[in-house]
């Protein structure tokens, strides 16, 4: 599985920002979930959201929870994360990986495949 991450910039606190993870699967399976994470300067990486690419279930940390989707567009294999209200603990390298991990979770352990990172820096 191929991943990219994109979508990061500069925000203000209380906006909000849309990131887009391509991927590409090349055995066609879409058994598999794809998560969102992101790492802040000093601190663990940790799980924000993720999707079941074949039935979209959804789960979300709870750092976000009420402020995030996740979603995808199937026909463009790209996966969606929109966060709502940033606030400065928002900022990050966010990174998108794939798991075959069943039940879907947001630890990032589970996950096996990697795309590069988008910076994310909220603005207060």
């Amino acid at each position: 599985v191929q991943l990219q991450a994109c979508g990061g910039g500069l925000v203000q606190a209380g906006g909000s920002l849309r990131l887009s993870c391509t991927f590409r699967n090349d055995d066609g399976s879409s058994t598999y979930t794809v998560g969102w994470f992101r790492r802040a300067p000093g601190k663990e990486r940790e799980g924000v959201a993720c999707i079941g690419i074949r039935d979209s279930g959804t789960l979300y940390a709870s750092s976000v929870k009420g402020r995030a989707t996740i979603s995808q567009d199937s026909a463009k294999k790209t996966v969606y994360l929109q966060i709502d209200s940033l606030k400065a603990e928002d900022t990050a390298w966010y990174y998108c990986a794939a798991s075959w991990y069943r039940p879907i979770t947001v630890t990032p352990a589970a996950y096996d495949y990697w795309g590069q990172g988008t910076q994310v820096t909220v603005s207060s």
